[in-house]
């Protein structure tokens, strides 16, 4: 694994889920394991190993489901693909069927663009953007209001056996007061719409 670039601390907390607002710079790594009946599938864990999210597909939802958990099992969101739009969009809705996120998909030459807005428990309007080449080197995500990184996508270029095995390993750094589990939506959006442009 590369060296995690080392990310400042966002002013305030920014996210929507509070027991996952990072307190320190975190490394997630987010493993992809490829299920053929179930959907795709991740292990989601913190550098040092410990099990922080799960996420279970269901291939057989029209819309590509995704399911986010905490480790307790306990669901926090599910990340779906709404249909008959110009632009791909990804929402996630909560276990009450709210939305309460969504990352959109916008065209560039190279490299992918997403464009995630969610509103904060203070009522706040907040938008990242995610830019980079995902299937390459890397991506960063900023908050588009500062224009500050608060989330960085970095992997090891040449794993020839997950590249044969077509799993993926991606290792995400994060800024402190920035909330994990909305980071870890935009990267999963960003695998499922990749999964798509493969598929």
């Amino acid at each position: 694994m590369g060296q995690p670039p080392q990310l400042h601390p966002f002013p305030r907390p920014l996210g929507i889920f509070s027991p996952f607002i990072a307190r320190q710079s975190e490394t997630l790594i987010i493993k992809e394991k490829v299920v053929s009946l179930s959907g795709n599938s991740f292990d989601i864990t913190l550098a040092n190993g410990q099990p922080i999210f799960k996420v279970k597909g269901e291939s057989l939802s029209l819309s590509g489901r995704m399911n986010v958990m905490d480790m307790g099992g306990n669901l926090l969101f599910s990340i779906r693909k709404k249909h008959l739009t110009i632009h791909t969009i990804y929402y996630a809705e909560n276990p009450n069927g709210e939305e309460i996120f969504e990352v959109r998909s916008k065209f560039k030459l190279v490299g992918s663009k997403f464009i995630g807005h969610f509103t904060s428990p203070t009522g706040q309007q907040e938008e990242l953007i995610m830019e980079g080449d995902f299937t390459d080197t890397g991506a960063e995500i900023k908050d588009e209001a500062s224009g500050q990184t608060v989330a960085s996508i970095y992997r090891d270029r040449w794993n020839a056996r997950e590249f044969l095995g077509g799993q993926q390993t991606y290792n995400v750094a994060i800024a402190p007061n920035v909330d994990m589990a909305i980071i870890v939506a935009m990267c999963i959006c960003l695998d499922m719409k990749n999964n798509e442009g493969s598929g």
